[in-house]
């Protein structure tokens, strides 16, 4: 019967933090306690029930164990969502400063066209003008008798150039002020949104870790807690042998769950594929939120296909982050490289298949829709991001060969 037996398999622990329900998920294998700890082995427990006193000190050793376990996963987990709650507020102001650059880049664009075309026709005036000017209309008169009723009409038309002259240089200048103007404005706005992305990425990255910390003390607490609980058991009902216990204990023991290729459409020749089936409700951009009735941007796009239909990753790459995203609910990120992620909320809670750091690839199931966060019924909301900037999911994955 020997040593500790270590679990092997995935475990989905969900803990109440501050009225702030959070899922995270943990990968197969053996995991090292956050602390350096050591845990009663069955031989231990064995020899304490022989001796009174042993095994009372034994039972308060292993409460203290649970409870350091646990307390240790709480903090962890309570410092996390904190962390992620700054990488949520970090990831908003990044997106809004993306969009103000974006709006101010296009503004500066057409007025830079509009300057140059007001440039075009002041330069074309110029040059009519000194068509006309360039000779001596005066001598023109008097020595063209016949053609006298032409030269008149030029210095008609001068008159009227001239008297328009200045009206076509003055929007000329205006709208060259104009242009630099907005440009000005655009670089300003792109400075800011470059300073946030800096921020939003190194919220991200402290939010990755902390939660992978985290991960590990939930997983630490739910590799060893099971089995503590059933030596403090055996050692306080001494009338169940220890052969049973332990057998009892074993049965609690699961294999891995596997992380099955089951993509709902085909996978395009670029290693893309649609996240999940269902209808789309709600697609990317301006629309009135549901919930707030108020204007906002809409980041993703949303479908819904009902509770419990299954999310697979929509491209090869690695799990970057799992964490409750308070409006995004729990959700997961996944980063592809090449500067690109997708992002997968509303997962109900304990619905996530895959652990930070894992591998994934192209139609891999990662989680299992829900209504979690701010949601009016089940299903995925999916974004698609290009060095951290949002982009309408819809026509990048049709860029990307995906039909749906």
């Amino acid at each position: 019967m020997g040593g500790r037996r270590t679990r092997r398999f995935r475990l989905i622990v969900a803990l109440a933090i501050g009225g702030l329900l959070t899922t995270v998920s943990v990968a197969a294998g053996p995991v090292e306690a956050a602390y350096a700890v050591d845990y009663p082995t069955w031989d231990e427990v064995k020899q304490a029930r022989n001796n009174e006193a042993a095994a009372k000190a034994e039972v308060e050793r292993i409460r203290g164990l649970l409870t350091q376990l646990k307390a240790d996963a709480e903090s962890k987990l309570a410092i996390a969502n904190e962390a992620n709650a700054k990488y949520m507020q970090a990831d908003e102001d990044f997106q809004a400063a993306n969009l103000d650059y974006e709006t101010k880049r296009e503004k500066a664009e057409k007025a830079r066209a509009a300057a140059a075309e007001s440039k075009k026709n002041a330069g074309q005036f110029a040059a009519q003008l000194s068509r006309i000017g360039g000779s001596d209309l005066t001598a023109n008169l008097f020595a063209n008798g016949d053609d006298a009723d032409d030269v008149l009409s030029q210095m008609s038309r001068a008159i009227r150039l001239t008297e328009q002259t200045d009206g076509i240089y003055a929007k000329a200048v205006q709208d060259q002020n104009t242009a630099k103007s907005l440009t000005d404005q655009a670089q300003v706005a792109k400075d800011k949104r470059e300073q946030l992305r800096a921020e939003a990425e190194a919220a991200y990255l402290d939010a990755q870790g902390k939660a992978d910390a985290a991960q590990q003390a939930l997983a630490a607490e739910q590799d060893h807690a099971a089995e503590l609980e059933a030596q403090l058991a055996a050692l306080i009902d001494t009338r169940k042998s220890l052969d049973a216990s332990y057998a009892e204990y074993l049965t609690t023991l699961k294999p891995p769950g596997g992380g099955a290729t089951t993509s709902p459409g085909a996978i395009s020749a670029s290693g893309w594929t649609w996240p999940t089936t269902g209808r789309i409700t709600s697609q990317y951009g301006t629309r009135v939120h549901p919930i707030s009735g108020k204007v906002s941007t809409h980041w993703g796009t949303d479908i819904a296909g009902g509770c419990g239909v299954p999310i697979y990753a929509a491209h090869a790459g690695t799990v970057g982050l799992i964490a409750w995203g308070g409006g995004y609910g729990n959700y997961i990120r996944l980063d592809h490289g090449g500067g690109i992620s997708t992002q997968y909320a509303h997962i109900v809670h304990g619905g996530m298949r895959v652990s930070i750091g894992q591998a994934v690839s192209p139609g891999q199931l990662i989680a299992i829709t829900g209504t979690t966060g701010n949601s009016t019924g089940c299903h995925l909301h999916y974004e698609v991001r290009i060095n951290g900037a949002t982009t309408d999911p819809i026509p990048f994955m049709r860029s990307q060969g995906v039909s749906f």
